[in-house]
């Protein structure tokens, strides 16, 4: 398994939220150059960008700070965050992304996205389903932003895909982002038990080495990481199995 650093970009600066809830929002006196630098450092091979001013409005917001981040080149740049045409994808792929990340189109418009795996590939496509746990225990797809939620369940988002060659797949369990109190372990095994030719990236929760190790157990592909790394809960001894370039 392959831990992938996440910077969230609002207003053009580093910041965590609780939960999706903007208003819940922590801010970091780093720049995302300086983040880069420090993860590049650690072995990282991947970065995760997300623009949240993006996600909520609909209209990417930080493409200058990818294409600067991308021109330092080492780390592949896997971004989301507003990417709701064509033409916005194949201008962020255009700034030196690797990977899009697409989240709530994917939910709203699944036969448009599908048409994107055939053209451009499925290797440079994620989808991002946010999920919130229902009183049932079934993950339900949270969209634009998370402020709004569907019935839809994150197996059967999945199962839209299978004829166009879905390969990654980003889930982040809404409840544990943020809040350092342990990825959702059972909803990736689950994960992977239903869609094992899928490569699972899980998000959420992430506080130790711990809870990185519980998550390769569980067969997902690569853990995302931003507050638990940001605030050093996180050291370079236990990154090690995780970084491929350490």
């Amino acid at each position: 398994m392959e831990l992938i650093p996440a910077i969230d970009l609002k207003d053009g600066r580093c910041v965590r939220l609780l939960q999706g809830d903007f208003d819940a929002e922590t801010r970091y006196e780093v720049t995302p150059q300086a983040l880069h630098e420090r993860y590049d450092a650690l072995g990282a091979r991947w970065l995760h960008v997300v623009d949240l001013d993006g996600a909520r409005d609909g209209a990417q917001a930080h493409l200058p700070i990818i294409e600067a981040l991308a021109r330092r080149g080492r780390l592949r740049l896997q971004v989301g965050g507003g990417l709701r045409d064509r033409a916005t994808v194949e201008r962020t792929l255009a700034a030196g992304a690797a990977r899009v990340v697409i989240g709530s189109l994917a939910v709203t418009d699944p036969d448009l996205v599908a048409g994107w795996f055939r053209k451009l590939g499925p290797e440079l496509i994620v989808l991002a389903f946010d999920v919130r746990l229902d009183a049932h225990g079934e993950p339900r797809i949270a969209t634009h932003g998370w402020r709004e939620q569907s019935r839809l369940s994150l197996w059967d988002a999945v199962a839209r895909f299978r004829g166009a060659g879905l390969k990654h797949v980003l889930c982040t369990d809404v409840g544990r982002d943020g809040a350092l109190t342990g990825p959702n372990c059972a909803l990736y095994v689950d994960a992977v038990r239903r869609f094992p030719e899928i490569d699972w990236q899980a998000s959420g929760g992430v506080r130790d080495a711990r809870d990185l190790w519980s998550l390769c157990d569980g067969g997902v592909a690569a853990a995302i990481s931003g507050r638990a790394l940001l605030e050093g809960h996180l050291n370079a001894v236990e990154l090690k199995p995780f970084l491929p370039a350490a």
